[in-house]
Order: C-alpha cells, then structure tokens, then sequence
C-alpha cells in the first residue's frame, strides 16, 4: 500500500506539469493576439494616416503602391523569420525562440511608434517604416514558431484539437480588440489632415499599446513558461543539447526523407487554405463589404466586428470536431464545402447590395465559418506532422512559406475577369483554393493518434 509520504512527491509533480501546461498554452494564445494585433495594426490603424509618411501630391496609383508595401513587406519578412526561429527552437529549445522573436517584435513595434513624419526627414520616413514593418515580420514569423510547438506538445493527446483552436481563436479576438482602440483613438483624436490630432498622436498609442503587450508577453514567458519537456528528452536521447546543436541541422532534416514529403504535403494543404482565407480576411471588408454591396465605413466595421465575434467561437469548435472526426477527414469534408457551399454564399452575398444589414451580416457570418473553419485545425495538425527535433522548423516554414503564392490572389482574379465577371472571379478563387486544401488532405495521413 502506497503511504501518504510516497505519494505525495507524485502529486507535486503532477501539479507542476499540469500547471506548465496551462502556462504553455497560455502564452501561445496571447503570442497568437499579440502576433495578429501587430499584424493588423497597418491596415486599421495606420492606413487613414500613411500620407503622414509620403511625399505630397503623388499619384493615386502610387499612393496605393506605397500603403500596400507597408504590409507586404510584413508577409515577406514572416517566412524568413519562421524559418529563423524555428531553427532556434528545434536547436536551442522552444521557449528561447518565443522569448527572442516576441522581444523583437516589441522593440521594433515601439519603434514604429516613435517614428517622425515626411515633414520632419522626408522619404526617409517612409523608407524607414517599411524596413522596420520587414524586420517586424521576421520576429512576428518566429513569435509562433516556438510557441505553438511548445503550447501542443505540452497538451494531453484527447485535448491538442481543442488547444490548436483554442491558439487560433486569438486571431479573431485580436481584431476585435483592435478595432474597438482604432474606434476609440477616433473619437478621441480627430482626424482632418497631417496636422491633426490623429496623425500627430492618435496612430501612435495602439502601437504603444501593442509594444507594451509585447514586453509583458516577454516576462510571462521568461517568468511563467517551462521549456517543453518532449523536446528536452529529445535533446537528451541525442546525447545533450551541446551535441545536438552541433550535430544536427533542422533545415536539412526537414527537406529531406519523410519529412521533406511531409513538408511539400503541408504545403500544398495550407496554399489552398491560404487562398481560401484571404478572400475573406483581406477581399472581403475592402473588395466586397465596401466595394461592391457599397457599406459605409460603420456598417461595414460593425458588420465584421460581428463576424469576427463569432469565429472566435467557431474556431474552438473547430479545433474539438477535428479531434472527433480526426484532422484528416474534417479537412476533406471542409475543403469540398468551402468550393460548393462556400462558393454559393459567396455569389450570394455579392449580389446582396440593397439587402437589410441584418441580413448582409448572417450571410457574412455564415460564409466566414465555414471557409476558415480549418484553421480551428491546422495548427495541431502541421505540429503533429513532423517528429520533435524537427517540428517547430516544420511547422513555421509549412505555416509561412505557403502564404506567398495565396497572397498575390488580386492578380489572379484580374486574370480570371477576363474570361468572366469580376463578382464571380472570388467564387472561382474559393472554388480552387477549396480543391487545392482537399488535395492537399488527401495526399497526408490521420494524426489524431499520433504520439510525440
């Protein structure tokens, strides 16, 4: 029989990994909101204000040049940084990665922050927040890549789908968020020309704002998060971290073999569910919302403020009907409906002009559920398709270098306008990125059960 002596040492034990765990899975969900925050900071809070950095009196075709790059040149950086990063975690230890990349970020969001107007250092103003976005997307790439690895290897096996939704229902609370401080900085500085109170303050606090969450996420993660105890024991398997630094090189060990086939299979799933996604993050508000059913700027923020809302939720259930179905077959019956459903409430929605908003915004709702709904799974699923020594490598290069080919999906729907309307060139798009993510399912096997 057990003595109370005996068993307790166990009990503390199990305490402190469960406890770990919650930490581990903690600080991925806030590095997801904190990442997304700082991602999205340009496109609502900077844009009504980029002429503070330009040259006065340029052409509308360059102005729009100009304020695309700012967030461009954030998508290019991510990549570079995922591998980065992720070559330091799989090397160096998960939470050392998560450390350095959120620091980074915090650093040069601050920065951004500070910077000085066209009317004080001229085109160096726009040259220096375009380098500073670049730089800010290399430790934004990394800020998940040591993260999410370390948050899934500490779950329980029954719960990762869960924690995998869970970690990616940051993204939407974090639009949310930023909007709500975009409405207020609004109010609370007005904004009528370079002089006015939002472009000499107002633009500023959200990036204050966002640098200050970077630096108590820094401190969480030095005070609060344990290195993931999967990879430690690899490192010990391999003979001691000092031997697997100098041994093994992540990046070779991902391109080739198994997990090299396993990569390109990533990467053809998540291209499709990339293009998918940006119809309806990055088209959607602009392109269709504004453009098309011709919402004004309150109903079109109230109507995706709305709908974010509710992928927070949807995103979580995701990730839980993943870990009953398994990930395998949730995305071959995703990816079909995405190209069938999904197209029709897309078509639908954009001959919706002239609908009640009530309307406009179920539709919106409904459409935006069902096309990023694998992302409630993607997350576990990358992370449980490569082995420990290479699996934050894997997973942020899987997760950013499939970005670039979706990202350019404005060309393809000039390309497709030329063979039929432009309101049915997005519904093509979502139709191929739908074909693309099941192709892509279908070439890689079922991880509901696999073991770390």
């Amino acid at each position: 029989m057990v003595s109370i002596a005996q068993a307790a040492p166990a009990t503390l034990a199990d305490d402190s990994t469960e406890q770990k765990r919650k930490n581990a899975i903690k600080g991925a969900f806030f590095s997801e909101f904190i990442d997304m925050f700082d991602i999205y900071l340009p496109v609502v809070v900077l844009a009504p204000v980029l002429f503070y950095f330009q040259p006065r009196g340029i052409a509308p075709e360059t102005e729009t040049l100009l304020a695309s790059l700012v967030f461009i040149t954030t998508l290019l950086g991510r990549p570079i940084g995922a591998l980065i990063f992720g070559m330091v975690a799989d090397r160096i230890g998960r939470r050392k990665a998560s450390i350095w990349s959120v620091s980074g970020f915090g650093v040069v969001t601050l920065l951004i922050g500070l910077l000085p107007g066209y009317d004080s250092i001229g085109i160096a103003s726009y040259l220096l927040l375009v380098a500073l976005r670049f730089v800010d997307g290399i430790f934004l790439g990394g800020g998940y890549t040591g993260a999410m690895p370390l948050a899934i290897e500490y779950s329980h096996k029954s719960q990762r789908g869960f924690v995998g939704g869970l970690i990616l229902a940051g993204f939407p609370a974090a639009y949310v968020c930023i909007n709500l401080v975009a409405m207020l900085m609004f109010a609370l500085f007005p904004l009528a020309g370079a002089q006015s109170p939002y472009a000499q303050v107002g633009w500023r606090i959200p990036f204050l704002i966002g640098a200050g969450l970077a630096g108590v996420l820094a401190w969480y993660y030095i005070h609060k998060v344990a290195e993931s105890e999967i990879w430690q024991t690899e490192v010990q398997k391999e003979g001691g971290r000092a031997a697997v630094a100098k041994e093994k090189l992540p990046l070779m060990d991902l391109v080739r073999g198994r997990s090299g086939r396993n990569l390109l299979q990533v990467l053809l799933l998540m291209t499709g569910f990339w293009l998918t996604q940006n119809l309806i993050t990055i088209y959607m508000p602009t392109g269709l919302l504004s453009g098309t059913l011709h919402l004004n700027a309150f109903d079109t923020s109230a109507t995706l403020l709305v709908c974010y809302a509710a992928l927070f939720f949807s995103y979580i259930g995701s990730g839980m009907l993943g870990q009953h179905i398994g990930r395998r077959r949730f995305f071959i019956l995703a990816g079909p409906l995405i190209a069938t459903v999904g197209a029709a409430l897309f078509y639908a929605l954009s001959r919706a002009d002239g609908m009640p908003l009530p309307v406009i915004m179920l539709l919106v709702v409904l459409l935006s559920v069902l096309v990023t709904s694998p992302w409630g799974v993607i997350v576990t699923y990358i992370n449980e398709r490569f082995v420990t020594d290479v699996r934050a490598t894997g997973f942020g290069v899987g997760f950013s270098l499939s970005v670039i080919i979706p990202s350019f999906y404005a060309f393809y729907m000039n390309g497709l306008a030329r063979f039929m309307p432009m309101r049915a060139a997005p519904v093509a798009l979502l139709v191929i990125g739908g074909v693309i993510g099941t192709i892509g399912a279908m070439m890689g096997p079922e991880t509901r059960d696999v073991d770390f």
